[in-house]
């Protein structure tokens, strides 16, 4: 399976997103003090994030991987309606097909957040189903707008779009010019005849599906609930999420298989679920197998599960994490991709080098210090040709491969990558890092580095000597012993 091909040819594919649109609002602060009037926190409230959510959340997803979105749905006619379009229209969603109704109230969970510790979420809108005017309209864009497009992904929250009429429309639409439908939806068996290509049940669904309780070991309990599960959703392809135990697909006339999902330790993270239907879509318009289909829409919610709130998988992150799993980076263009997918991710990037020929107590103490300074470290090591120029033809001791191996065992060092040049100039231009540290062995004045950090937008940062640990300190000591045996 070619990713990079595959995520290539999502630009410019034409989806209909119809669902249910919402605006999730996260307020964040700090709790140091206790109401007097209540036994409860008294957050001061110091950041406000307006995000789309629900329907909204999985056309920016289309977006951000390349694809045209289109959005089908109803909002109010009122200050977060307006806030929601704006965003959408920024990241190019088309947001023509959005009715926009003064009766109505747009939908908004509002999030209270303090220390990356949720303390309250409270919902606000309109949840019952759309006036019948309102749903003629929605219809008529709903036939407009089939013809244009090459999948459709419903988004259903069960807020009042989808109503039975508009889901017969798409039905007769079906019947005329199937296209590819996946169906992310709480209740399931409302679609069941519009038999769609997959649906995506969470775990939370499946067990209201076929009336389970909760068990320990989720995927033991629902492996054998295939041939059930497609005859109730009428589906192609039953695509059961659980989160972090991962996927089970479920495939009418075919054995069941699994997809497995990162661990992450992120309570506020919300949107994989979005961000899986959506590349669920894009790969089966594209015909994919299912197997492949399923591997890299798990591949783009495990990006999304690293990240906190409302979020999205833009096409750079998708093919950064199938193209760079190890921490070893053998090329500059793998490099790039890295890169773009960390400054998506809003990630604060510290880079050092060196030649790390034999790794020592000063070596690690120095990497867990530069560490601290950002969130990602990476790591320029001088190949053996450069060394030999700088050291000596005595040295390297150790191969680069070896070298380059040693470092990524590191926990504090997230990516290596090896440079022939003298100073690692080109690689801090192409890396442009938001902090360039070097051992305390070193001056400022003295880096020819430094000027270029600093032109970019970043920061030096001299860390402390390590005293009698250096390699050089190492080998003498090696030299001394041997020649005393």
């Amino acid at each position: 399976m070619n990713i990079r091909s595959i995520v290539e040819r999502f630009a410019g594919m034409k989806i209909l997103v119809i669902g249910d649109l919402m605006l999730d609002v996260y307020l964040s602060g700090t709790a140091n003090r206790i109401s007097r009037e209540a036994p409860v926190p008294i957050v001061d409230v110091a950041e406000r994030a307006d995000i789309p959510g629900g329907a909204a959340n999985a056309a920016l997803n289309f977006a951000a991987l390349g694809a045209n979105a289109a959005l089908l749905t109803v909002t109010g006619d009122d200050p977060d309606a307006h806030t929601v379009i704006r965003i959408l229209e920024e990241r190019g969603v088309n947001t023509s097909a959005i009715l926009c109704a003064p009766e109505r109230a747009t939908l908004v969970k509002k999030r209270l957040i303090s220390d990356d510790q949720l303390l309250v979420r409270f919902d606000a809108g309109s949840i019952e189903p759309v006036a019948h005017e309102l749903e003629k309209r929605l219809i008529a864009q709903l036939k407009e707008l089939y013809t244009e497009v090459d999948a459709v992904l419903i988004s259903d929250y069960g807020y009042g779009v989808l109503a039975p009429r508009l889901i017969a429309v798409l039905k007769r639409l079906r019947e005329r010019d199937p296209k590819p439908l996946v169906i992310d939806s709480k209740d399931l068996t409302r679609f069941a005849d519009l038999q769609p290509d997959a649906v995506k049940p969470n775990y939370g669904e499946a067990l209201g599906l076929f009336n389970l309780r909760a068990e320990t070991d989720r995927v033991e309990q629902v492996s054998g609930l295939g041939p059930r599960a497609v005859e109730m959703t009428g589906a192609r392809i039953v695509a059961l999420t659980l989160d972090h135990d991962g996927t089970v697909i479920f495939e009418r006339g075919e054995a069941p298989f699994r997809t497995y999902a990162q661990s992450v330790k992120n309570a506020n993270s919300i949107g994989a679920g979005d961000t899986y239907a959506a590349v669920l879509t894009l790969c089966l318009a594209l015909r994919l197998p299912t197997v492949d289909a399923a591997e890299v829409a798990a591949g783009a919610a495990n990006v999304v599960v690293q990240k906190a709130g409302t979020a999205v998988c833009s096409i750079e992150e998708l093919q950064a994490y199938f193209y760079l799993p190890q921490k070893l980076v053998r090329s500059r263009s793998d490099l790039g991709l890295l890169l773009a997918a960390y400054r998506a991710q809003g990630k604060r990037i510290v880079f050092t080098n060196g030649c790390f020929d034999i790794l020592h107590r000063g070596h690690v103490t120095y990497l867990q210090q530069a560490k601290s300074f950002g969130d990602v470290l990476i790591v320029g090591v001088n190949t053996d040709a450069s060394v030999r120029r700088l050291k000596g033809a005595a040295r390297p001791i150790n191969p680069l491969e070896d070298r380059m191996a040693v470092l990524a065992a590191l926990d504090c060092v997230d990516n290596v990558i090896s440079f022939g040049e003298n100073t690692p100039i080109e690689l801090i231009k192409l890396i442009q890092p938001d902090v360039f540290t070097k051992g305390g062995n070193y001056a400022k004045a003295n880096l020819p580095e430094a000027p270029i950090v600093e032109a970019m937008g970043g920061v030096v940062e001299i860390m402390p000597y390590v005293l009698e640990r250096s390699t050089t300190e190492v080998i003498r000591k090696i030299q001394l012993r041997s020649a005393g045996d």
